[in-house]
């Protein structure tokens, strides 16, 4: 008969406290449940001892009952076998008590439950039974009842900063499910569109997991985003950035004449105040947009040029 620790079945230390030991079980359950792993008969061998150890360490009699034990079993331990340890001695030990009518009720109470290869079948390990005398029960383990929630599932969706600007919808294909997203307008890069009740099923009568769509946003070829800012490079004449004038600066919703005031330097931004991203959570408000001036200096100059810039140079000396 091999030694269960159940704490390093469930990978706790072994002054973890209730919370620790329910967290790491629901992990784990998670983790080695049988529908995550079809055909595979470690992960149900693996879940049942998962269950196990839960039973004991979740139960606070179980639980001390098992820690009495582990300093009397190791007395006697021989290559990983209980050789040698008196099991009958142990069960007739009067450090349990004598058991309270709430215990016997326990343990004459009869779960049905499936006792074929499913998840929590068959019966408890024979190190369970030794120690707590249930050897031919069917398993009432309460971990195996206790309701787990399924897992989320999220799917990423790429769309454009203009699709993401102005809303838009995807279809969604999972398993042989197919979604209809809502894109919101003004999304951003992680927002989340929720299908409450979609995601994977339960256990035990647990409710279903969510299904999320995680929105990914495209970068954009010309506009950079920083929130619900936008802002964009636009290349100004050397003579419209010295005397001032009009460009015509695109925005996602269209052209706009942009006055440029005279002097103004490469690198300068100038706002456009409500022509950025719509806010997510207020329809009615939006980022800005900004336009970062770029002097262009003029190339291939004509002698005659370079004559009046040289002329330019003597009137303004550095």
């Amino acid at each position: 008969m091999k030694y269960m620790d159940y704490y390093k079945i469930l990978g706790v230390a072994r002054e973890a406290d209730e919370k620790e030991i329910k967290k790491a079980y629901r992990q784990l359950a998670r983790q080695y449940h049988p529908d995550m792993n079809p055909d595979d008969d470690q992960a149900v061998e693996r879940f049942k001892e998962i269950n196990e150890a839960y039973q004991v360490l979740s139960d606070p009699e179980k639980r001390a009952r098992y820690d009495q034990l582990g300093p009397n079993f190791h007395l006697h331990q021989r290559t990983g076998t209980t050789t040698g340890f008196d099991w009958g001695r142990w069960a007739r030990s009067t450090s349990a008590g004598t058991p309270t009518s709430q215990q016997q009720k326990r343990r004459t109470t009869r779960i049905e439950y499936d006792n074929g290869t499913g998840a929590g079948g068959g019966l408890f390990s024979d190190f369970f039974n030794a120690i707590f005398g249930e050897g031919t029960r069917p398993n009432d383990n309460p971990s195996t009842k206790q309701p787990i929630r399924g897992k989320d599932i999220e799917v990423t969706v790429a769309v454009s900063l203009e699709e993401a600007y102005h809303g838009t919808k995807r279809q969604v294909n999972q398993g042989s499910r197919q979604f209809t997203a809502h894109i919101p307008r003004g999304a951003r890069t992680g927002t989340k569109v929720r299908f409450a009740g979609q995601g994977e099923r339960g256990y035990a009568g647990g409710e279903m997991g969510d299904l999320y769509i995680v929105v990914s946003v495209e970068p954009h070829p010309a506009f950079d985003r920083d929130g619900d800012d936008i802002s964009v490079d636009v290349k100004v004449p050397l003579y419209t950035a010295i005397f001032g004038g009009d460009v015509r600066v695109t925005t996602l919703t269209g052209d706009v004449k942009l006055r440029i005031p005279g002097g103004a330097q490469s690198g300068q931004r100038i706002r456009l105040q409500g022509k950025g991203m719509p806010t997510l959570r207020d329809k009615d408000q939006y980022g800005d947009f900004y336009v970062r001036v770029m002097v262009q200096i003029p190339t291939n100059l004509s002698n005659e040029e370079l004559e009046l810039f040289e002329q330019l140079r003597e009137l303004r000396p550095e």
